[in-house]
């Protein structure tokens, strides 16, 4: 085996080690209102998703093609240089998704692989290495104004359907209209799911056909492998099952307090603006547009509360994914140059793996799980035993949960 057909086999394996991050970190995306609201058991849930994921990945490669040839400038690099790029990128990407996820904040998967492999490229190549602006391409047209327009239209669209929703369900039985939109979630959340893997698992495939360029296993005019769709689809429907229960919680219960009806709304502005995304090629983060319909489905919903801390803290996650999911990439290709050769890609690889493990052992002394997703954002102190009975807040609480009990579809 030559060297540089084992450093494409390490970039393949790390874009599907990115996919399957992506999926788990995006579990969210679509089903964490429906968790929440107790439309879908959580198990049922994830495993719902990914099935969804995998097959929404086959509908569209208008995505993948983007990231191929929208990034990084092919006239300024190809071959083994190539290469490294991609791979210092996808590390970037990796690390940025993980480190996210254990902070439970529902950052984007997308940013993180872009600003990874911005970063690398920048390192590499300079500033003129990266297609900042060419017409309606480039980083400028395809990412950065799309991810500073999709949340605020998502949350706009979201607040109007969701103040539309109660208006026409005003005066009706609401256990009745709970328990209807609780089934129609479930809709919902299935079509979120699909769009997701129409958009998000383009983006790997795109940086893998990226990758076979730069070996010279494919040229930028072929079509898209069936290996490479089959591949992504896999790995990012195997992520999305093993659930990203923090990010479900945040989204879920951190954000906004979601009846079924703020449920239904979120996701079907969701699932309207990403594949509508993925069919103009747009890679949009779906993170950012499921956060923005889910503000905007409690704006529009009369008397709910908006956590704007919790808010803040998603925003800023945003703002920093771009530029130090780039750092990561470009110290990634920096570490690798030094090194030199497949020795430098094997550090790296090696260092990804223990950064990646180090991370996972820290996230279980405080286990977010199926059983306790949905546990309360803020629980309130509970009342002692023997004045349970004399307290009528406690009263109330437990007559709202009984009520919760008996709406609750719970498919699964």
């Amino acid at each position: 085996m030559s060297a540089e057909l084992l450093v494409l086999l390490i970039v393949v394996c790390t874009a599907l080690a990115f996919d399957f991050t992506n999926g788990f970190h995006d579990t969210a995306n679509a089903m964490a209102t429906s968790i929440a609201t107790g439309a879908l058991r959580p198990r049922t849930a994830v495993l719902l998703s990914g099935a969804l994921n995998l097959i929404g990945a086959f509908l569209s490669v208008a995505v993948a093609a983007t990231v191929a040839a929208g990034i990084v400038d092919l006239s300024e690099v190809s071959g083994r240089a190539l290469l490294d790029i991609v791979f210092a990128g996808l590390v970037g990407g990796i690390l940025w998704n993980l480190f996210t996820w254990l902070l439970g904040l529902p950052s984007s998967s997308s940013h993180a692989l872009f600003g990874g492999l911005i970063g690398s490229t920048i390192a590499a190549l300079g500033w003129h290495g990266v297609i900042w602006s060419a017409g309606n391409k480039g980083v400028l047209a395809k990412i950065i104004i799309p991810a500073l327009l999709s949340p605020i239209v998502a949350a706009l669209v979201a607040s109007i359907a969701s103040w539309v929703v109660y208006r026409i369900t005003k005066g009706s039985n609401e256990k009745t209209v709970s328990r209807g939109f609780r089934f129609g979630q479930i809709g919902t959340a299935s079509l979120v799911s699909l769009a997701h893997g129409t958009n998000d698992a383009q983006k790997t495939m795109g940086i893998i056909f990226l990758a076979l360029i730069a070996h010279g296993s494919a040229k930028a005019s072929d079509p898209l492998p069936l290996w490479v769709i089959v591949s992504c689809a896999v790995a990012m429907a195997a992520g999305t099952c093993l659930g990203g229960w923090r990010i479900i919680r945040t989204l879920g219960k951190g954000l906004v307090d979601i009846a079924p009806p703020q449920g239904f709304a979120a996701e079907s502005t969701s699932a309207a603006i990403i594949l509508t995304s993925a069919h103009f090629g747009l890679p949009l983060s779906t993170t950012q547009v499921v956060t923005g319909s889910i503000l905007g489905s409690g704006i529009g919903r009369p008397g709910a509360e908006v956590r704007w801390g919790v808010l803040g803290r998603m925003v800023t996650a945003w703002a920093l994914t771009l530029p130090l999911a780039g750092a990561v990439g470009a110290l990634c290709w920096a570490i690798l140059h030094v090194i030199g050769g497949t020795a430098g890609v094997l550090v790296v690889f090696a260092l990804l793996i223990v950064m990646a493990a180090l991370i996972w052992f820290r996230s279980k002394r405080a286990e977010v799980n199926s059983h306790n997703v949905t546990d309360e954002w803020e629980p309130a102190p509970a009342a002692t035993p023997q004045n349970r009975d004399d307290d009528p807040a406690a009263r109330g609480n437990d007559d709202t949960a009984a009520r919760r009990n008996d709406d609750t579809v719970g498919i699964g």
